[in-house]
């Protein structure tokens, strides 16, 4: 299982830069694109859409587990993976102002990460279909791996954790903002966003400092009912602007140094540890242009 670079962003761009380091995570499915990946597969090589809703329709009263039910719909696939790829190939959409935002990132030293509930194969060759294999780099996907049967009669999940969603995504950001802060200079503490929309994120979705949910969707639902703060959006574009501001208030308030302006005490709780067990701080060493396309890691929806 490999880790989270918390530092993987492009050195070529902001060297020196002393603004608060910024990790970004967001989710695949319904975030990034519009549509499911998982869905548009069993819908037109597995179980069919009428049995899928039946099915999330188990997972929203509780009757079974996310997990449960996703080994299902994984299981009644029957088809090789170029062919099935090619269904979404023709049906996925992303969003229209992802890219833009994904080279702001990139200029800005931002690491970005996939963290996903879905399928790392899958997730990983749709990014290298839109958005090329060079850019796609630059993205860690922090997701379940897979074993598909060559000939397509198998298609069997690999889960991240032993839990009910298979994929602690609350884990992942702890783990990944853990990392981060041993690298940060002096005990700063870098700013975690977190961008999703539905249900498998709504465990990392309390860990972020700054959460964007999309407008309309469940998790921003799950945050209305639930009181926690967030920032809807509708494409990456006013995601893009929101950081843009949050840096700004960052280094006007802070200089860059300490807690993060938007500090979110609840989702910081795993640092109260005792003095005896904590890490030491130390530098990171700088690291060299030539090994620049190291990518950082960061749902299905």
């Amino acid at each position: 299982m490999s880790a989270i670079n918390p530092l993987s962003a492009n050195p070529a761009n902001g060297a020196g830069d002393k603004k608060r380091k910024v990790i970004c995570f967001s989710d695949f499915d319904g975030t990034i694109f519009m549509q499911d990946t998982g869905h548009v597969l069993f819908d037109s090589h597995g179980c069919g859409a009428e049995r899928r809703e039946e099915l999330d329709e188990q997972i929203k009263t509780g009757e079974r587990s996310f997990r449960d039910v996703s080994e299902e719909m994984w299981g009644s696939l029957r088809v090789p993976f170029d062919d099935g790829f090619k269904v979404m190939e023709k049906t996925l959409e992303i969003d229209p102002d992802f890219q833009k935002f994904h080279q702001y990132c990139i200029n800005n030293s931002i690491p970005f990460n996939v963290i996903s509930a879905g399928l790392k194969p899958i997730l990983r060759k749709v990014l290298d279909t839109f958005l090329g294999e060079e850019e796609s780099a630059h993205i860690k996907i922090v997701a379940n791996d897979a074993q598909i049967a060559e000939d397509g009669s198998e298609w069997k999940p690999i889960w991240r954790h032993d839990t009910e969603l298979g994929h602690d995504k609350a884990l992942s950001v702890q783990e990944a903002r853990k990392q981060a802060e041993l690298l940060c200079d002096n005990g700063t503490i870098p700013l975690i966003v977190f961008i999703g929309d539905g249900v498998s994120d709504l465990p990392a979705a309390r860990e972020a400092d700054v959460l964007f949910a999309r407008r309309g969707l469940r998790l921003e639902e799950y945050c209305q009912e639930n009181n926690i703060a967030y920032t809807p959006f509708d494409t990456f574009a006013d995601i893009q602007r929101e950081i843009e501001g949050i840096r700004r208030e960052d280094e006007e308030k802070t200089a860059g140094k300490g807690l993060p302006a938007r500090f979110n005490p609840r989702a910081n709780l795993w640092r109260r540890v005792s003095s005896q067990n904590r890490v030491p701080l130390y530098n990171p060493p700088v690291i060299p242009a030539t090994i620049a396309s190291a990518s950082v890691a960061t749902a299905q929806a």
